[in-house]
């Protein structure tokens, strides 16, 4: 069984009020009497997508010291800049590729995707993406099943706020899920509202945004709740590939 943790959508900006959400929730998460395997972050890591912002991430997610107790796994937003995020976030040197990266567990891989396209808010996977994810998962042992995990969800969530800046192409998307049993479910990010629902016949699951809850239409006019408490997500692939969500907030 693979556990992971998951928040997104932390807009770090140099200011205290962003910080401090930030630091709750990984506080909450490391105070957790059980371990998690991984931490999924899941975009929008910086508001502006300077160094200092990364440098800020990556001090508050123990990338840098080294004391976070389970990996950081992470994939960039719209709101992201990859030169950047590459050099202060990840340590790594720039370049403006997509940034993909995979992490295999005894019980299952995570394969963190890049949607994001500089200088727009609204996102798609690449080519140079969709080859990457069909040759990781060749190269996974026969019978793992897979988590493609990237910021834009690929579906309507019935807010134009979201749904204005979705994933492109989203048929390309559900045709690998096709050609892939293995892929158990998807995990987004960007909408700032937890949610869960399918794709392709596939569980989709959307993180809590920690930096503030985005309201429905139904819940009146005001589009950000900036006072409801920041949250994440525990996420449960068990033995089957069956992909389960819980969601938490943190006081």
């Amino acid at each position: 069984m693979l556990v992971l943790a998951h928040i997104s959508d932390l807009h770090l900006d140099g200011g205290e009020r962003a910080t401090e959400r930030a630091e709750r929730v990984r506080d909450r998460l490391r105070e957790l009497p059980g371990p998690v395997d991984a931490l999924l972050v899941t975009g929008d890591i910086a508001e502006h997508g300077t160094e200092p912002e990364y440098e800020e991430a990556a001090r508050i997610l123990g990338l840098r010291a080294g004391d976070a107790p389970f990996p950081v796994l992470t994939c960039p937003g719209n709101h992201d800049s990859r030169t950047p995020y590459r050099k202060a976030l990840l340590g790594r040197p720039g370049g403006e590729g997509p940034v993909n990266s995979v992490q295999v567990f005894d019980d299952g891989a995570v394969l963190m995707c890049d949607s994001s396209v500089p200088g727009r808010d609204d996102g798609e996977l690449d080519e140079e993406t969709y080859d990457w994810v069909e040759t990781t998962l060749d190269e996974l042992d026969d019978g793992l099943s897979a988590l493609l995990v990237l910021h834009h969800p690929p579906v309507a969530l019935h807010h134009p706020l979201p749904d204005s800046y979705p994933l492109r192409n989203p048929g390309r998307l559900a045709g690998l899920l096709a050609r892939r049993p293995e892929i158990a479910g998807l995990i987004t990010g960007h909408a700032h509202t937890p949610a869960a629902t399918t794709f392709a016949g596939r569980p989709l699951v959307v993180g809590p945004g920690v930096t503030w809850t985005l309201r429905l239409p139904c819940e009146g006019e005001q589009i950000a709740d900036r006072e409801a408490p920041p949250g994440f997500a525990l996420h449960v692939l068990d033995d089957s590939g069956r992909l389960t969500s819980h969601f938490r907030v943190v006081p």
